[in-house]
């Protein structure tokens, strides 16, 4: 089969990402096989091509926003049948036995595996999951338009949550990509005003066209101070621009798997009771509620699509920021 890997990682620009003729994966005890349809391309993907994220061992395959069909059952696995449209999202694995997993809180797992970290993901044609870490998805949803829930949703849904957003409060979205355009249309539908700080000009027609109540710059002055505010750009020295927009008692949650540093904080900006946070990997919980959450929206993504043969040029698109959305790689 035919699969991207990284083998030596590098700048986008000079195309770390190589083509692979590697053998069909056996899927083991409670895993699957499954046939690769399509594939969304995100940041961690593009981390991981650079060397912010390292895994265990090269050669990786990234990609964890995989829908996929199932070809064939390890032993043991009941839950799923053959043929059946699954998606495959960025927690692989986790144990089920830590004080965090009983918790309910398994994204922070000390033992968990990450799709295209610790095990081959998505940028290829076929791969192996397991069973029960797969998400079952709604019909209601083509396969380019789930793709991009897959994690840009999940884990934009789950920032919604740590934020402590409600219904009808003023919400900041710092960085407007695959994630944000997406938690816009959620918090659009909880009735929050949304008010979107990007250097992008496209991206801020972008957020205007669905629904933002405003756009602008980061160092711009909103016209009231938010309630809640959500950092999607991966840059440390945008986290204390966004805390001098919180009102008193507000929260800023940091969707962000990899960060530059962030400067020294004067206590001014979380003085009066504001709260910082970040948002780590997500649950298998939060995938369920936010698939069922869409087709209710519904969610309509924006998608830009990439021949599989063009996955290097997605990622150097991506990191320029010439793209709206979330690309997505046609694969299967």
């Amino acid at each position: 089969m035919r699969a991207w890997q990284v083998t030596h990682a590098g700048p986008i620009e000079s195309h770390p990402l190589h083509l692979a003729d590697v053998p069909i994966p056996h899927p083991g005890p409670g895993q699957v096989l499954l046939r690769v349809r399509v594939c969304g391309v995100c940041h961690t993907d593009l981390h991981v091509a650079e060397g912010d994220l390292i895994p265990p061992s090269y050669p990786v395959t990234p990609g964890h926003q995989v829908v996929a069909e199932v070809a064939a059952l390890g032993e043991g696995v009941h839950n799923l049948q053959l043929g059946q449209r699954v998606g495959v999202p960025w927690l692989h694995w986790a144990c089920g036995e830590c004080e965090f997993c009983r918790r309910g809180e398994e994204n922070l797992c000390p033992s968990a595996r990450f799709t295209g970290l610790h095990v081959p993901g998505g940028f290829a044609e076929w791969l192996v999951a397991a069973a029960d870490f797969v998400l079952p998805l709604p019909t209601s949803l083509n396969d380019i338009e789930v793709a991009p829930l897959l994690c840009a949703g999940i884990i934009g849904y789950r920032s919604l949550r740590k934020a402590d957003v409600h219904p009808g409060e003023r919400l900041g979205l710092f960085g407007f990509g695959a994630s944000a355009h997406l938690v816009l249309q959620v918090a659009r539908f909880w009735g929050c005003d949304v008010y979107v700080f990007t250097r992008s000009e496209a991206h801020r027609q972008h957020a205007l066209e669905l629904g933002a109540t405003w756009a602008g710059r980061a160092e711009d002055t909103p016209p009231h101070p938010l309630d809640r505010a959500i950092t999607f750009a991966p840059v440390g020295d945008i986290i204390p621009v966004a805390l001098a927009k919180l009102r008193p008692g507000g929260t800023l949650a940091i969707n962000a798997v990899h960060l530059t540093p962030i400067p020294r904080l004067d206590y001014g900006l979380i003085y009066g009771e504001r709260t910082l946070r970040s948002v780590a990997n997500a649950t298998r919980q939060d995938g369920l509620e936010f698939l069922h959450l869409a087709t209710q929206i519904p969610i309509h993504p924006t998608v830009t699509i990439y021949p599989f043969e063009a996955l290097n040029q997605a990622l150097d698109d991506l990191k320029h920021s010439r793209l709206n959305g979330q690309a997505v790689l046609q694969v299967g």
